[in-house]
């Protein structure tokens, strides 16, 4: 007897035992992912800072000046609006050490007018007011070297495009868990490594590797899992990853709190990746991709073990396995077939869009929020409670209201939440804290939307080609966030929340223009794919009858 891999999972169990198993274990790599994600919010954090000036220690002790008094009397004050202040990168060009200056406002003496005085760049490093340490603190990322911070949040993107654009072929030529036990060891080797480099240089080198392999190693865990269970649960375990690297943002944010030293943070979250290695005795081989390798003895003993994990059983007449891409004509498919035709193109390039506006909108206001909030810690972990609530909603939405309209409100919800923030005055904290949270909702809910739409409305022979190459806009997106929030938080503090509000409005409009795909059969022809916004028949009401011929001799 021939069969699918699915029939094979409804006798040996879709979602049992095993499954919920392999869906924790898997999971535990989605929350370690976090901290490569969005790590950048402590790891790269940039406390108020002064330029370092010899002598003025000294006169301070001298004069038993208060802090206060000590910023006042040797610090030039704020500059105009829109220019770096000179409190942080300009310095007084003074020689504090001259016995001449007084306790009593000792720039008197030189002019009385303080803006006459020359002023000149921090020669003698910085002065940080932070307990702890970021790699700004340390590597003095500030003033004109601040575009360096940028430059290393914008490398761990480039690893994660180059990384995801490659993971499918690979994952496809060597396996699934070889792959993944790879990424792993590369991953926890390359983050201790970072955690210990003596230069900027060689942690922005560390970085980029972190990038090519974890975002790489969260994928397979992503197509592991979905292809364990059976087909009536994969969307919501996929769903559920997500949602896992949700509780890794809540565990940062407590053990950022804890250890406020940036090599301390970062080796605590690598370690546990080590641990990860151990996954080669506990996760087999995905049995899909045996079959694809025609390993179909292999297959056979993982789906045995499957329903003995589970208490079920296979039918004995169970003998042969196929994949449920085998029937049916094959077909090659190439980048013009995403362009080739008006409704594809218009799909193509609308989701593209989305996936930027959803990277831009999500990792930029976490960005932004390490900017200009008053508890980073606090904020993040409030921030970041508000994802499961985002993801209840998309489960609950999808399939009673369709995804059109949850998607377009999601997006369209974001943008205003951040157009009214820009706006909120600063003694209305809690407000603004309320506003950034369903800001962070609509993002999370139109990012984890996106996901699921990509691959519905996109014919069978091309729909992987089609989510790979509009997903890898997310990675774009992330690759210029850093400077689209560091560069413009310079002019205005609130000006990367304008940008982010018009991006996620004209996102939201542009959703409304993509067919609605709930109840709706998987397109498999071009034609189909063009006529989705159209009636058309319902393709589970139609009967086909398949004949296949065995080649197998009856005995």
């Amino acid at each position: 007897m021939t069969t699918t891999v699915d029939d094979a999972l409804e006798h040996g169990g879709e979602f049992h035992f095993f499954q919920k198993q392999m869906f924790f274990l898997l999971s535990l790599l989605s929350v370690a992912f976090t901290p490569i994600y969005v790590g950048i919010v402590f790891l790269g954090f940039t406390p108020d800072h002064r330029c370092r000036s010899p002598g003025v220690a000294e006169l301070s002790l001298r004069c038993g000046w208060s802090p206060a008094e000590e910023l006042n009397y040797t610090v030039p004050g704020p500059g105009p609006v829109g220019e770096a202040s000179p409190r942080q990168c300009r310095r007084y060009e003074v020689d504090w050490n001259q016995s001449a200056l007084s306790c009593v406002d000792p720039l008197a003496s030189l002019d009385t007018n303080r803006s006459r005085l020359p002023l000149g760049p921090c020669r003698d490093g910085w002065l940080y007011e932070t307990p702890g340490s970021s790699i700004v603190t340390e590597f003095n990322l500030v003033c004109a070297n601040s575009w360096m911070l940028d430059l290393f949040q914008s490398s761990v993107n480039v690893g994660f495009f180059i990384g995801s654009m490659s993971i499918g072929y690979i994952a496809d030529r060597f396996g699934r868990k070889l792959c993944l036990l790879t990424t792993i060891l590369i991953n926890a080797a390359s983050g201790v490594l970072m955690a210990i480099s003596p230069t900027y240089t060689w942690m922005l080198i560390f970085r980029l590797i972190q990038g090519l392999v974890s975002k790489a190693g969260w994928l397979i865990g992503f197509i592991l899992i979905t292809e364990f269970v059976g087909r009536n649960y994969r969307r919501t375990v996929g769903i559920f990853y997500q949602v896992a690297f949700t509780v890794g943002l809540l565990v940062l944010a407590g053990v950022a709190y804890a250890l406020p030293h940036w090599r301390w943070l970062q080796f605590t979250v690598t370690l546990p990746n080590f641990c990860f290695l151990l996954y080669y005795w506990c996760i087999p081989e995905s049995p899909r991709w045996l079959i694809s390798q025609n390993k179909n003895a292999e297959a056979m003993r993982i789906f045995k073990h499957i329903a003995k994990k589970n208490g079920k059983s296979l039918p004995a007449s169970l003998q042969r396995l196929r994949l449920e891409e085998e029937t049916g004509k094959k077909l090659n498919p190439s980048f013009l077939d995403l362009v080739r035709t008006p409704q594809i193109r218009k799909h193509t390039l609308i989701l593209m869009y989305n996936w930027f506006t959803s990277s831009v909108l999500y990792q930029g206001l976490i960005m932004h929020m390490g900017l200009a909030g008053d508890n980073i810690y606090l904020e993040f972990f409030y921030s970041a409670l508000v994802e499961f609530p985002a993801a209840f909603m998309v489960i609950l939405t999808i399939d009673r209201i369709g995804r059109r309209y949850p998607w377009a409100a999601s997006n369209i919800v974001a943008g205003a939440a951040c157009l009214a923030s820009g706006f909120i005055p600063g003694d209305l904290q809690w407000l603004r804290i309320i506003v950034s949270c369903l800001g962070r909702m609509g993002i999370t809910m139109a990012y984890e939307i996106v996901c699921l739409v990509n691959a519905e409305l996109y014919p069978t022979f091309i729909r992987n080609l089609g989510v790979h190459v509009c997903s890898s806009m997310c990675d774009i997106g992330g690759i210029i966030t850093p400077f689209l929030v560091y560069r413009l938080t310079n002019i205005w503090l609130e000006l990367p929340l304008m940008v982010f509000a018009v991006v996620g409005l004209v996102a939201g409009g542009l959703v409304l223009l993509l067919p609605e795909t709930k109840g709706k059969a998987l397109p498999e022809t071009i034609e189909e794919a063009e006529n989705m916004q159209r009636p058309r028949k319902n393709k589970e009401k139609m009967i086909y009858l398949q004949v296949q011929k065995l080649d197998i001799p009856l005995n």
